[in-house]
């Protein structure tokens, strides 16, 4: 209390203002901490959201203006903390501008005029300015964290176009802002913000819309003197590697580099200042520019490792390293490998240039595919970053290196390739269709999850045990070639029909006895259960990923929905449709479906599902009626 002066001690009214404030929010942070499990809850939570409204209203007329807006703003950060974003905005960052702005506060937003004379008439050198500023900012956040809790996925048009006001009042707030180098604070905290919903919308596919966000978040970190410094670099980095990676998701790959060596220019001129005077330790300065220069490497690395194949069209094509010679073959082997150790030093950064060079937003998990052959060289592109990743995570590259003895490449720490690196790896793999990479890749990496404690890594774990459940129902057939793991001086071969052999032996734990080897019906059950049972068997926080539950769910339902709507068309003779034709596997199918979609929540996330539901309960009922 003493923050807010001498009128915060001793002073009867404040103390019962301060006592009632206390309250209320310690009884919003338990509801908030209980959750929603209990109907009451939500009586609870209106009561103390009326409390607060009344509390605001007693308590204006008999306290100090500055002391009051002070509070109503803490109290909002006090909110928006614990997640009551909704309170946060209504009844205190909104109570905060209507004191001032009598309009409604989005039709002041068109304008740097129109916004300065509405919130600033007194000028951005206001003592209260600052405030006023900070206000701005968290309405925002808070009117986007509403947008996320409601529609998350954005499937509603409206909710895009609330985070894109949000990112243009963010961008006004900052602009008016800039000029002042003691408001720095509120730029470096713009630009988080910018990023955060931006990186949202890029997952969603709306990199084309957010480009001149992230890019007017850069050059605000370029503008402010302050935030030049080597403290606020790996920042800096982020957000260049942000519009790099938006240009790449517009099919702009040359800006992309263009950007990312821009960037490095930027890096190059702040070393040039740093080594004249350095006020951190040497180390400390080192790392963050060579954390700093590797974020731009890789964005580079991530076009000229196709485009450098193109350019040499006219030359001889380089043979195909034989995966079960490849032990004896020195590291670089091809010349994705040249250019990975030209570029980089240590298999960590490699394995992070491999990853950014493969991953492609528009690829989703499922159907796997090889990439489109619009060039000859791309496949063959695409397949030596695979083979070059997999030489890392086996740790044989290090090894012909020279580099260490004893190996443990895959680490849930700083050092080495990390887990969730390794973990989408593999997922890319299965994606690309590279099912050597794939299996061989899985052997290293369940090895690595399976040590480990993390809920996070038990839930890799299951996604990936389902992708290999996954890959004979969606490409049955198609993977009857052998494959070798390279370890040290040893090669393991097998048949990669089905897999290797721990995707064997995790079939046939999940498979039940009366599906029998060479059942169509097999795979099919086998994904069913043990997608089943992730997740009724584990908490929520262990379960597989949503995006890849609604894979599975999807990819059952495409080969079941035949089988399924023939049985729903038979109306009142179904029993009798179902006994003739041993149909009962399907309906089992299907509600397993219905229970997997109820216990992860995924109901949200795809129409189709509904469609799912009502197949059930229509079949349902034609056997109630049979």
């Amino acid at each position: 209390a003493a923050f807010f002066g001498p009128v915060a001690r001793g002073n009867p009214v404040v103390d019962s203002f301060e006592a009632e404030l206390r309250r209320v929010l310690s009884s919003l942070r338990r509801l908030r901490g209980a959750g929603e499990t209990k109907p009451p809850q939500h009586d609870l939570h209106r009561h103390g959201a009326n409390t607060l409204f009344n509390i605001w209203i007693k308590y204006k007329p008999r306290l100090p203006e500055w002391y009051y807006n002070e509070r109503l703003v803490k109290v909002g950060d006090t909110l928006a903390q614990i997640k009551e974003y909704k309170l946060a905005l209504q009844q205190c960052y909104e109570r905060y501008l209507q004191q001032f702005v009598s309009l409604n506060l989005d039709d002041v937003m068109d304008n740097v005029q129109c916004f300065t004379s509405a919130f600033f008439p007194n000028g951005v050198r206001d003592k209260n300015a600052a405030l006023m500023f900070h206000v701005l900012q968290a309405r925002n956040v808070c009117i986007y964290q509403m947008v996320c809790s409601r529609d998350r996925n954005l499937q509603d048009r409206e909710s895009l176009q609330t985070c894109l006001n949000a990112l243009t009042s963010l961008r006004l707030t900052m602009q008016v802002a800039l000029p002042q180098e003691d408001l720095c604070w509120l730029i470096y905290n713009g630009t988080i913000h910018i990023y955060t919903i931006c990186r949202h919308l890029m997952v969603m596919g709306h990199s084309a819309k957010v480009l001149e966000y992230l890019l007017w978040a850069s050059i605000c970190m370029e503008s402010s003197i302050p935030l030049l410094s080597v403290h606020y670099l790996t920042w800096r980095a982020t957000l260049y590697t942000a519009v790099s990676q938006c240009y790449f998701d517009c099919q702009a790959g040359i800006h992309g580099e263009i950007f990312a060596r821009r960037g490095l220019i930027k890096i190059d001129e702040l070393k040039q200042l740093e080594d004249i005077s350095s006020s951190l330790e040497h180390t400390e300065t080192e790392k963050i520019f060579r954390e700093a220069t590797l974020k731009m490497s890789v964005m580079i690395f991530k076009r000229a490792v196709y485009e450098s194949r193109k350019k040499s069209n006219g030359l001889r094509r380089e043979s195909k390293v034989n995966p079960r010679k490849a032990v004896n073959v020195s590291w670089p082997r091809t010349t994705t490998e040249r250019l990975l150790v030209a570029m980089f030093d240590g298999a960590a950064a490699q394995f992070l240039a491999i990853l950014e060079a493969l991953s492609d937003p528009s690829r989703n998990l499922l159907p796997p595919h090889p990439p489109v052959p619009d060039e000859v060289q791309i496949p063959e592109v695409t397949s030596e970053l695979f083979s070059a990743g997999l030489e890392i995570l086996s740790g044989n590259s290090l090894k012909k290196q020279n580099q260490l003895e004893n190996i443990f490449v895959i680490t849930a720490g700083e050092e080495g390739v990390s887990g969730d690196a390794a973990v989408k790896f593999v997922k890319l793999a299965f994606s690309y269709e590279e099912w050597n990479v794939f299996y061989s890749a899985f052997e290293f990496v369940d090895n690595f999850l399976q040590a480990q404690d993390d809920p996070t890594w038990k839930k890799a774990e299951l996604e990936l045990k389902l992708l290999t459940l996954l890959q004979p129902i969606v490409l049955p057939g198609r993977f009857e070639r052998s494959f070798s793991i390279t370890d040290g001086g040893k090669s393991k071969e097998g048949s990669t029909r089905r897999g290797s052999e721990k995707t064997q032996t995790i079939r046939s734990e999940c498979c039940s006895e009366s599906l029998k080897p060479g059942d169509p019906f097999r795979d099919l059950m086998i994904l069913a259960t043990t997608t089943f049972s992730y997740v009724s068997t584990f908490e929520q926080n262990v379960h597989p990923g949503k995006e890849i539950l609604v894979e599975v769910v999807m990819c059952l339902w495409q080969k079941c929905k035949t089988e399924l709507q023939q049985i729903q068309k038979s109306g009142s003779h179904c029993l009798e449709y179902i006994h003739k034709h041993q149909a009962y596997q399907w309906v089992h199918v299907l509600w397993i479906m219905n229970e997997i979609i109820e216990k992860s929540n995924i109901a949200d996330t795809n129409v189709m599902f509904a469609e799912i539901t009502l197949c059930l309960a229509a079949i349902l009922e034609n056997v109630a009626d049979s």
